[in-house]
């Protein structure tokens, strides 16, 4: 018999926007950040297909922007739903998780760019209602790419794209100790496990050609999409502000490394040992 399909289920949501200072590499230099509950990316948000999400977004009073949020899983109205609040303002919409798959969100507010690059990402994942629509993982891992640019405040530079690296999770090598003896963390697997990278290019301006140097993608899920399955690639480009979901499978012991093929990018911090 085929397994059951996961009822939907009603799903309440909540983030808020802070203003905070946070690390952007391994020594700990501190960036001031635009962010979603205090951290970049923001939490992993996630849901099943079918789900009815209640979501509310805060703006802490003690910021001092406005800002909002666009989930890529939901279909609104950018002009209300998506609409920026004041300090101090909650916001609260309801939407159908109609599309399984990984999805970014982000503040739309304006300057859309600064807010963006400034931290205001996250991903949110709807799981298909149909629990053998794709193979069962082993072990999981959510990758953010983002640029970070010299100066939070300067807009100019960030439309001219003069970004100074290219990062996983908001720390340049955060899980790279290879090339940098600082950082402290790495991906784990064991041989013959089916690791699943849920990957989202935040952008705002680079494109990323996403890569397991010494491994071969098992298959690629466009958008996260299990009807949008390609096996055996080496690579594989994502735009920035979209998604895809990565299986890779290692026969043997040893390391890979996970990366952004373009050289630029990954030797500013766009590696990630697995």
């Amino acid at each position: 018999f085929a397994a059951p399909a996961a009822m939907a289920k009603d799903v309440t949501l909540s983030l808020t926007a802070k203003e905070v200072s946070l690390p952007i590499d391994n020594k700990g230099t501190m960036y001031a950040k635009w962010t979603y509950d205090g951290q970049d990316p923001g939490p992993v948000l996630r849901v099943t297909e079918g789900d009815r999400v209640t979501f509310t977004l805060h703006n802490d009073a003690a910021n001092k922007n406005s800002h909002s949020i666009d989930l890529h899983a939901a279909q609104a109205n950018v002009l209300d739903e998506f609409e920026p609040i004041k300090p101090g303002e909650s916001k609260t919409f309801t939407f159908i998780a109609g599309h399984p798959g990984a999805f970014f969100y982000h503040c739309g507010s304006d300057p859309m760019i600064q807010h963006i690059a400034r931290g205001m990402v996250g991903v949110i994942i709807v799981d298909p209602k149909d629990p053998k629509a794709m193979p069962k993982a082993d072990r999981e891992y959510v990758l953010v790419e983002s640029e970070i640019y010299p100066n939070p405040d300067d807009q100019h530079a960030m439309m001219k794209n003069e970004w100074q690296s290219v990062v996983f999770n908001g720390v340049a090598f955060k899980y790279d100790p290879v090339h940098d003896p600082a950082a402290t963390k790495m991906l784990v697997a064991k041989p013959g496990e089916r690791v699943r990278i849920y990957f989202v290019n935040a952008g705002p301006n680079e494109f990323a050609s996403f890569h397991p140097i010494a491994g071969i993608w098992d298959a690629v899920y466009l958008s996260g999409n299990p009807k949008n399955k390609m096996t055996g690639l080496q690579s594989f480009v994502v735009g920035p502000g979209d998604a895809s979901t990565f299986d890779i499978i290692s026969p043997k012991e040893g390391a890979s490394a996970i990366v952004n093929h373009s050289m630029r990018q990954a030797h500013s911090g766009a590696i990630a040992i697995l």
